[in-house]
């Protein structure tokens, strides 16, 4: 049972309108001595509740307008909050901080248990610049533009009207005809919006390149990558993870698509060829509605752990799932975690297919970790960076694979599910290091032009792309291929997170194949860190590696692929 944050600050009366709702609560905290441990912990206490709450209304606004887009009053209630109130929340934050990170108060304080926070509050308070509150604000409200603009894309198909991801599903079936007809639809449908969401990202550049330039840093590269707190690796260690998975991944992946080539009898390898089951058989169809999906998800999570199970049926129970795909529903899936209720938000756009059990697992997952780390004294501990949040939720996917036999009840289906998803994981690290490295590029060369844009797009698919894959005639859709990766437009430079964490997640999965009791008891301390402990460190409660080597990846994908071919 979730234990949800005791007010003992804040009303419990309170609605927030307008900024005049919360200011008295800054005030009191910023006014306050600090001149006793007692005294700064109490007020570490209480700033933490009031950035819970703030923090938890924000998340339901954003949750509510995503789970209905065709609501312009749910728009506005969330703009309302990031234009009006965010920008007096920045400028009081960093006066909060900059109380806190006096030599008075610091003094006073343990600085190994607050190593953490104290290392962000130092990075907060050097890349913070007011005149970036307007452009801050100007952004996140052009980052919804895309989820908008994306939850109108829908084609008729069989005299319907689907959404893109419903459309999808369809990529899998056996008549190759049916396939290529839907892959074009889809491909034609994105088109439609290709310029005006060009010109979206173009905006977002310049915003976030002024942003950059006002804070003092040469681009937003180096300012995104200071500002996400990435102390425990940089710039370079992303190049080596690019250039590591293009020498390790890639060798593999082109031999697993030869293989379908040739199980598949093509001349060409086209890519409505590669969702489509190699031996001919008809789609995974894992679950029909959304309530079966989550009684099976809560049947694995309980035989996973007991613990796991009552997470997602207390989430059930309070009605924090929403998984079904719907019109004007923005795409994607995320958990949100909720730091007053103590309860996560799961969203998603299920349709009936192995992604979505695989997405149920991961986002489930995330939902474990909030539940674990919901009890840390302080907000900053629970607010953990995507290297660690990514790892619940990835290992989460490969360890539930052993009760998968709830969602398929016959052994060569599940078998097929366990294969196809491992492939996924391969084929999901070289997509991840295009979309990193293409991101480098856009910011690093914030002027660039949209022919220049396709340009490199094209040029890095190839590098992390197979040439087993025939895209003759149809270099529209492929240079228009990373407008699909919503983290481009609302979450810039958050995606290379998941293929350290993937790695991570690989090697506790090894180490459960080994002893699941141990891997399991290590991932749970893990999580219960939270951010308390540097990432490292994290990883290295859960038994792992922080490390992306050529050598460590090499070392992970042997495993993996002898892993594939037990289940053949």
């Amino acid at each position: 049972m979730a234990n949800k944050l005791k007010r003992n600050f804040v009303n419990k009366k309170l609605v927030i309108n307008t900024f005049d709702d919360i200011k008295s609560l800054f005030d009191d905290l910023l006014n306050r001595d600090l001149d006793s441990i007692d005294s700064v912990w109490q007020w570490l206490l209480d700033r933490s509740e009031l950035e819970s709450i703030l923090e938890e209304d924000l998340a339901w606004r954003y949750i509510k307008m995503n789970c209905n887009t065709a609501d312009s009053k749910l728009a506005e209630y969330f703009n309302n909050f990031i234009t009006n109130i965010e920008p007096q929340i920045s400028i009081y934050s960093n006066k909060l901080d900059k109380k806190f990170y006096s030599d008075k108060v610091l003094a006073l304080v343990d600085k190994d248990r607050l190593f953490t926070i104290l290392r962000e509050l130092e990075k907060d308070i050097e890349i913070f610049c007011e005149k970036n509150i307007p452009l801050e604000a100007e952004v996140q409200q052009k980052e919804q533009e895309y989820g908008i603009i994306s939850s109108k894309m829908l084609i008729k198909y069989d005299e319907k009207e689907i959404t893109l991801q419903q459309a999808a599903n369809y990529l899998k079936e056996n008549n190759r005809e049916v396939r290529e007809n839907i892959y074009k639809l889809i491909n034609n449908r994105r088109l439609q919006d290709k310029d005006i969401l060009n010109q979206l990202l173009t905006d977002l550049i310049d915003l976030r390149h002024k942003i950059a330039v006002n804070a003092g840093f040469k681009n937003f590269t180096e300012y995104k990558f200071k500002s996400m707190g990435r102390f425990d690796y940089g710039i370079d260690d992303c190049k080596k993870f690019h250039t590591s998975i293009s020498n390790v991944v890639k060798p593999i992946l082109d031999d697993i698509l030869k293989n379908r080539k040739n199980k598949l009898e093509l001349n060409k390898l086209r890519p409505w060829d590669l969702d489509v089951d190699e031996d001919n058989r008809q789609p995974l169809k894992p679950f029909s509605t959304q309530d079966e999906l989550i009684e099976k998800s809560i049947t694995i999570f309980s035989e996973l752990d007991e613990n796991f199970g009552e997470y997602l049926q207390e989430m059930k129970d309070n009605g924090y799932l929403d998984l079904d795909s719907r019109k004007n529903k923005a795409p994607g899936g995320f958990n949100y975690p909720l730091h007053e209720s103590n309860i996560p938000f799961i969203y998603m756009n299920a349709t009936g297919n192995l992604r979505d059990v695989v997405t149920m697992m991961h986002e489930g997952g995330h939902a474990v970790h909030a539940f674990l780390c919901s009890d840390l004294e302080l907000v900053s501990f629970k607010e953990t960076p995507a290297e660690i949040a990514e790892l619940a939720s990835m290992s989460m996917e490969l360890m539930t694979m052993d009760y998968w036999h709830h969602f398929f009840t016959d052994e060569n289906e599940l078998k097929r599910a366990k294969r196809v998803h491992l492939q996924d994981v391969l084929t999901i690290l070289p997509w991840i290091a295009s979309v990193d490295k293409f991101q480098h590029f856009l910011y690093n060369n914030p002027k660039h032009t949209v022919e220049e844009r396709n340009k490199e797009w094209l040029k890095i698919a190839t590098e992390f792309g197979s040439s087993i894959i025939d895209y003759s005639d149809l270099i529209d859709y492929k240079q228009n291929q990373w407008q699909k990766q919503l983290h481009i437009f609302e979450v810039p430079f958050y995606y290379i997170e998941y293929g350290i964490a993937q790695l991570g997640a690989i090697a506790i999965w090894k180490n459960y194949k080994e002893n699941k009791e141990q891997a399991l008891s290590n991932y749970k301390q893990a999580l219960k860190l939270g951010y308390s402990l540097p990432i490292p460190k994290v990883y290295e409660q859960a038994g792992i590696k922080f490390n992306f080597d050529k050598e460590y990846i090499t070392e992970l994908m042997n495993f993996v692929q002898s892993e594939i071919n037990k289940l053949q």
